[in-house]
């Protein structure tokens, strides 16, 4: 993800009111998402996050309730466990009159509860007198829309803004819109039920009497957009509200299911599995999971490749989604304004005013040097987990057109490694996963100038190579196959000479422009071992430096180890912990044998996660080491939910119990498999071969797992290597 500095402002992520700070509810369906306060509130301040977002425009900024001209006070707010509710529990606070207490606290209950369907906020506010008297209160809702563009909200400051124009006001409804520069006209419907006894461009009051233990209910909808619901929204909002959770069911049900000896492993699991399904997409070509809320609630290929690795054993039908929605995307054609180029996979899709005006590069933008190779890969892994021929038939132009970008375009000097440079100077300096200015660095800290090929970079594109030899094969085209494995044998060679450093013990970060080696311990060396182009024997050097203390913090590997000149814990790329990264370096770890290595990346990260709200792990969080009895430290504007974040746990279980797939054989294999300590059993349920179905028990006994079959369906078999 692109994180700005003094060099690059306009894509600047203000950090001026943490997302730890205001731990806010965030909700998510298609292409709309909702962050609000513990109150239920956005209280539309200028540094403030909060709001109704659609396709990247902020469409409500301010959403705050009253009860007596004051605020309530918390009770709770829970959001389910499916995420397809938000709720928020308040009472009245001690109201005055004239100096004179009117209303003692705590005798008025208000419940609102929320949720996010078809580009609509719905909610019903339940409000119940406990008193022993009739009571009448004044609820006042504020509301506003500041239409700002999602990059304005992140920090970047505009010379000139559209028309907002004066609301229309309804005996029920209130229509707040805004013509942008590019002449797009977006607007707000806010619809009241029943209809409000005061109602403004900016507040609707409603005046509610209430017998002991009387409730009373109100319903509101927040509609992003011109179409209006058919029906009044009490109607609207249960038929909504059955629609989402079945939607939701249906989405989780898909996947293969998992339950522990362990509860609270369990709750973070399931949390781990909502927030992925809360993040896909449904596209015309299939789901696609988003990257994350706030800021990046959008399509990214590189993160939604890796995310479909990770989940692959779990739900191959987002690797399908995500294969399918980036081929139609893939680059035709030279664009430098987009750093686009014929086969170049997609980086980032916006759809707000900015990027449609261009004051952003952001509108089709493939401004990631990694994706390209990573889309191959999951080609091919998506291959191995279903056997699907047919659909990698008709991938495999695709596939052809990012190799050949690989060859062409992204070997720049024609030394036989991927580099990336930047072709306008709008776009984003850094092109790999670590993308902030300064994160690519020499040993004295002095920035590397590009073009630069970056280690992990190599790393994909062998395994590129190899993904696409696979594919081949299996369409019958032997020669290619013979060709690609050949071309993946000799960047292997070629790799190891040019980028292990024996004095390090691990590859070395990058090389840049001149072509010299950026000598620096990092965790993208933990990449090599994720695609197999290390040799056997440097893999256990490497894998030793990324698990010494100066790499791992205890809570999980470092991006850049304490001993180097730039690390900084608090950064966002040169000392912190990301899961995703650590989920790869665990996958890696497992491909050489190292699994009680990754078993200890899966502590490290649970354990973590048992200290964050919800048990859901953020985009990352700092790196300052483990200590007993307390926490990790958290990064400020640091994404949650975040998809590859959020199912890192899910893939580094997978490593560890050495779990693969043989669909020609119908056979699911567990070679060597091993759980952490705080896990003494796990069950899988529902996992799925093109010959049937598994479920599967693992236990420890003594020194091994041992995995029993529950259930099959079909011809379906295990098999156990130790």
């Amino acid at each position: 993800m692109e994180f700005g500095t003094a060099r690059t402002p306009q894509f600047f992520i203000a950090a001026t009111a943490p997302l730890q700070e205001r731990r806010p509810r965030t909700q998510k369906h298609g292409d709309t998402f909702s962050m609000f306060d513990h109150n239920g509130d956005a209280l539309g301040s200028p540094d403030s996050p909060e709001g109704i977002y659609h396709r990247d425009t902020r469409y409500l900024s301010h959403f705050f309730l009253t009860i007596g001209g004051e605020r309530p006070l918390l009770l709770s707010s829970m959001l389910r466990d499916d995420n397809a509710l938000l709720t928020f529990d308040l009472a009245n606070p001690d109201l005055y009159e004239a100096d004179e207490l009117r209303l003692q606290h705590d005798l008025i209950h208000i419940r609102r509860t929320r949720f996010l369907w078809n580009a609509t906020c719905f909610e019903r506010v339940s409000v119940r007198n406990y008193d022993e008297t009739t009571r009448r209160i004044r609820l006042e809702l504020a509301f506003a829309s500041d239409f700002a563009d999602l990059f304005e909200v992140r920090g970047a400051r505009r010379p000139k803004r559209g028309t907002m124009h004066k609301p229309k006001v309804e005996k029920d409804r209130v229509i707040l819109s805004y013509t942008g520069l590019d002449g797009v006209k977006r607007q707000t419907v806010l619809r009241f039920d029943p209809a409000p006894d005061e109602l403004t461009g900016e507040r609707a009051v409603h005046e509610v009497e209430l017998k002991p233990r009387q409730t009373r209910q109100l319903f509101i909808e927040v509609i992003c957009g011109a179409e209006e619901p058919r029906f009044e929204p009490r109607r609207q909002f249960f038929s909504g509200l059955l629609e989402a959770r079945r939607f939701m069911r249906g989405m989780v049900t898909k996947a293969a299911s998992i339950a522990t000896s362990h509860d609270v492993f369990n709750e973070a699991i399931r949390r781990a599995i909502a927030d992925l399904y809360m993040l896909v997409t449904e596209t015309e070509h299939g789901h696609y999971p988003y990257a994350g809320i706030p800021w990046f609630s959008t399509v990214f290929g590189r993160d939604a490749l890796i995310t479909a690795m990770q989940t692959l054993w779990l739900d191959p039908s987002i690797a399908r989604g995500v294969l399918k929605h980036l081929a139609a995307n893939q680059a035709t054609e030279e664009d430098p304004a987009a750093d686009a180029e014929p086969g170049k996979i997609l980086h980032e899709v916006r759809y707000g005013e900015m990027a449609e005006l261009g004051e952003v590069p952001f509108r089709r933008y493939y401004g990631s040097v990694d994706a390209t190779p990573l889309f191959v890969m999951l080609a091919g892994s998506y291959l191995e987990r279903t056997g699907d021929v047919d659909t990698l038939r008709g991938l495999w132009p695709n596939i052809e057109a990012a190799l050949n970008w690989i060859r062409t375009y992204g070997d720049r000097d024609g030394d036989g490694f991927v580099e990336y440079g930047r072709r306008t100077v709008a776009g984003l300096a850094n092109q790999g996963w670590k993308d902030s200015f300064d994160a690519i660095f020499h040993a004295d800290g002095r920035l590397a100038i590009g073009p630069i090929a970056l280690c992990e970079v190599q790393a994909y594109v062998y395994g590129a190579w190899k993904a696409a030899a696979r594919v081949a094969r299996a369409l019958g085209l032997e020669a290619r196959a013979h060709e690609l494995e050949t071309l993946a044998e000799d960047l292997r060679g070629r790799f190891d000479r040019t980028f292990f450093d024996e004095e390090l013990g691990t590859y070395v970060l990058a090389l840049d422009g001149e072509k010299k080696p950026c000598r620096v311990r990092a965790s993208n060396a933990g990449h090599t071992l994720f695609t197999g182009i290390a040799y056997p024997e440097r893999a256990v050097s490497v894998a030793h430096v990324l698990m010494g203390r100066s790499s791992f913090s205890g809570w999980g590997i470092r991006t850049v180890a304490t001993t180097e000149s730039r690390y900084n814990p608090m950064s966002y790329h040169n000392g912190s912990v990301w899961p995703h990264d650590n989920a790869l370096i665990a996958a890696g770890l497992s491909r050489y044998g190292f699994r009680a290595e990754a078993a200890r990346v899966l502590e490290g990260l649970f354990m973590a996660s048992t200290y964050i709200d919800l048990r859901r792990l953020p985009e990352l969080f700092c790196g300052f080491p483990r200590q007993r009895s307390r926490g990790p430290t958290f990064y400020p504007v640091a994404c949650a939910p975040q998809a590859w974040a959020a199912v890192a746990p899910l893939s580094i279980l997978q490593s560890c119990l050495g779990m693969s797939f043989d669909c020609s054989a119908g056979t699911l294999i567990f070679h060597q498999p091993m759980l952490p300590d705080f896990l003494k059993e796990v069950t899988l349920r529902g996992i799925t071969l093109p010959q049937g179905r598994i479920d599967v028990l693992l236990r420890q006994a003594e020194t091994e797992v041992v995995v029993h079959v529950l259930h099959r369906e079909g011809e379906t078999r295990v098999t156990t290597t130790y």
